[in-house]
This record gives structure tokens, sequence and C-alpha cells, in this order.
């Protein structure tokens, strides 16, 4: 489980961060494996905050992509990537909600080419 957890998050991680997990066994484990700053929260609900840490925004992120992603009635593994980008594009601009904005979301869109992933779009700057 070590091995999945640095393939999934090791990259994104350094000694300067804090992992905030649930109370999964596997997370620490992890974290001393790694020498990270770790605040476990209690899945039954308990303990929800510890100073500045929190799940809150893990937990609300990941209800809102579940519901958004409920439309499409499942999606192709192949295409998840895709699935993903375009959530987080449309969490992006969220809030810009001016007409210059909006056309220059809109053409852009439209030229961007067919073979763009979750990491050229998450790095992309409108």
């Amino acid at each position: 489980m070590k091995t999945q957890l640095d393939k999934a998050i090791g990259s994104k991680l350094s000694s300067d961060n804090t992992l905030c997990t649930d109370a999964w066994r596997a997370f620490s484990t992890y974290e001393k494996s790694k020498g990270l700053e770790h605040y476990r929260f209690k899945s039954d609900g308990t303990e929800r905050v510890k100073g500045l840490y929190h799940l809150q925004n893990v937990n609300n992120y990941h209800s809102q992509l579940k519901g958004w992603m409920q439309r499409f009635n499942g999606v192709a593994t192949k295409y998840l990537d895709h699935y993903l980008s375009w959530f987080q594009f449309l969490d992006i601009v969220r809030h810009r909600s001016d007409n210059v904005s909006i056309t220059k979301m809109l053409v852009d869109s439209c030229l961007l080419p067919i073979n763009e992933t979750y990491q050229s779009l998450r790095t992309y700057s409108l």
C-alpha cells in the first residue's frame, strides 16, 4: 500500500508539507517513512479540525466532483483524465462571470487540440 500511496501522492509532497488524512492506517505508515508531519482525523466525525488543519476542503471538493460525475452515468477509465480536467476547468472559471472572460474561455476551448490532458490543462492560464 505504501508503494501505491507514493505513486499517487509522493511527487506532490515534501518535508515542508503536513499530511491531513482520515484514520486509515496506511497513511500513518507512509508519513513515518517519508518524515512528514501528519494529522489524523477520525472517520466518525467527532474531530474535524486541528488548528489550521482540517479535511473539509477535500471532502467538499470530492462531494462536488461526485455530484458532477453522476450526470454521465459512469465514464470509461481511459477518458477519466479528460473528465477531471473538464471539472477542474469549470471549477477554476466558476467565479468569472464577465463577458470578456466567458468569450475568451469559449474561444480558447475551441482552439485546444483534442490530445490535451489533465497535466497540460492544469497548467494552462487564462
